[in-house]
């Protein structure tokens, strides 16, 4: 029997008794579940691992290893995999030791078909958050700065692309509204290619003034111009055998992209002030929220350098798109904050979890950041007025407000330890009466809530 450990809904059913298998089988097949059966426990142990997406339901009297023996070796393989025991009345008291030995519930016979369903659809929940919380910490530790999170159809298709073009080495062009990661597929497209082990540059051309950005992308000699007391080696000459991204592309002069479009087409770059070039290996790619065809039909763009840039195109989809992503973001983004800030991962109720799917997220996944990052920082009610009141202030996270913001969850949390107190609280605090006092009073704290 080949099991599919990517399956969903995957239950599996172990008892000696085949008529009982079938029509387990049957029940849970009409209610959308995948299932294997097994008629020793053994032959469940070797078929299942740590991997295992499901849930396991088995009768507790068996001949060889018994529901007993299987609780133990499934404990071993993996202690968060849900195991459901089936007994008869004779046998509650086993069942109910079993459970102090870790089985998730026992169901006893003859069992009801609805009692069946709800103990093992919790048993799932359970597990799916298990299963998740496993997946953002793997990928925390893979690549907590730049990994692409996100299983919905369009971001599976875009992985794929960006594996297919990371070696292809050719001009990219990236489409993607403000917010929806430019640079991170850029950098993945880097770290991908036969350039990872060189530099990886990042220009955001909007926010370099017009009269530097000649001197910073190209550089110059010393005396090249009044402030320039010695020689600079500018971005693309720095990106030498790496990758140069330029985000917001369409900022960029019309006079400047004449020198971008010799460094695509001659691979040489010309310092400001010197009289020869200098011969460059670098990948370019560009990026852009707007539409460059229609800017350079309009003479807003240098067509030729439109078509230099995009060789190749990639779409990023926006967050309102990528339903299915929504919550795995927040909860990854969630996990990112919290092991920045040493702090515990909140529970997301179901109201909060209706609230983020709901919401629109204009400024995508770095509005969904900005909101997962407050969240942690302040562990309070996130409904729709909230996460409104956080979208209008459109407050960037500057570290003092993040300290303050941290401040603020640590008295309310010593407070809530000490039931109150005042006392209690300034002395595990470590701080005179008054700072708390001074405090209470910055934060708007109300000590009364904290008192039982």
């Amino acid at each position: 029997m080949e099991l599919n450990p990517t399956a969903n809904k995957h239950v599996a059913i172990i008892d000696d008794n085949a008529e009982i298998r079938a029509s387990l089988a049957e029940l849970l097949e009409l209610a959308d579940y995948k299932v294997s059966t097994f008629s020793t426990a053994d032959a469940a142990v070797r078929a299942l691992d740590g991997d295992f997406p499901g849930v396991v339901v088995s009768d507790l009297r068996m001949p060889g290893m018994d529901g007993m023996g299987l609780l133990q070796s499934m404990q071993n393989i993996d202690q968060e995999l849900p195991v459901i025991m089936i007994t008869g009345h004779g046998d509650i008291q086993t069942a109910v030791e079993a459970m102090q030995h870790g089985a998730y519930d026992f169901i006893a016979k003859p069992f009801q078909r609805e009692h069946l369903l709800e103990v093992i659809n919790r048993a799932m929940d359970m597990r799916r958050l298990v299963m998740e919380n496993r997946e953002l910490k793997d990928s925390l530790q893979r690549d907590s700065a730049h990994a692409i999170v996100g299983q919905s159809a369009p971001m599976q298709a875009l992985k794929a692309k960006v594996t297919k073009l990371a070696n292809a080495d050719v001009s990219t062009l990236i489409h993607g509204e403000t917010g929806t990661g430019k640079e991170l597929i850029a950098r993945n497209l880097h770290e991908q290619s036969q350039r990872r082990d060189g530099p990886f540059v990042a220009i955001n051309c909007a926010a370099l003034p017009d009269s530097m950005m000649e001197a910073e992308l190209f550089g110059h000699e010393a005396g090249a111009f009044t402030d320039a007391k010695k020689a600079r080696v500018g971005k693309f000459e720095f990106a030498h055998t790496g990758t140069i991204f330029l985000d917001e592309i369409e900022s960029i002069p019309l006079s400047l992209a004449v020198k971008i479009l010799r460094v695509l087409q001659e691979r040489k770059v010309e310092r400001l002030g010197a009289n020869q070039s200098i011969n460059i290996d670098v990948r370019i790619i560009a990026a852009t929220k707007t539409d460059l065809k229609a800017m350079a039909e309009r003479g807003e763009f240098r067509e030729d350098l439109y078509y230099r840039l995009n060789v190749v195109e990639l779409f990023l989809p926006p967050l309102r798109q990528r339903g299915e992503d929504i919550l795995q973001l927040f909860r990854y983004f969630m996990a990112k904050a919290a092991e920045r800030f040493s702090l515990p991962v909140p529970a997301l109720s179901m109201d909060a979890m209706d609230t983020i799917m709901q919401h629109s997220w204009p400024g995508n996944v770095r509005e969904l950041i900005n909101v997962a990052e407050r969240f942690v920082l302040t562990d309070m009610l996130l409904d729709q007025q909230t996460l409104e009141s956080w979208q209008d202030t459109d407050v960037v996270l500057t570290l003092p407000l993040m300290v303050e913001q941290y401040e603020q969850r640590l008295i309310e949390q010593a407070l809530s330890q000490a039931q109150g107190s005042i006392k209690q609280t300034y002395e595990a605090l470590g701080i005179p009466r008054k700072t708390l006092y001074d405090k209470l009073a910055k934060y708007g704290i109300d000590r009364q809530r904290f008192t039982e």
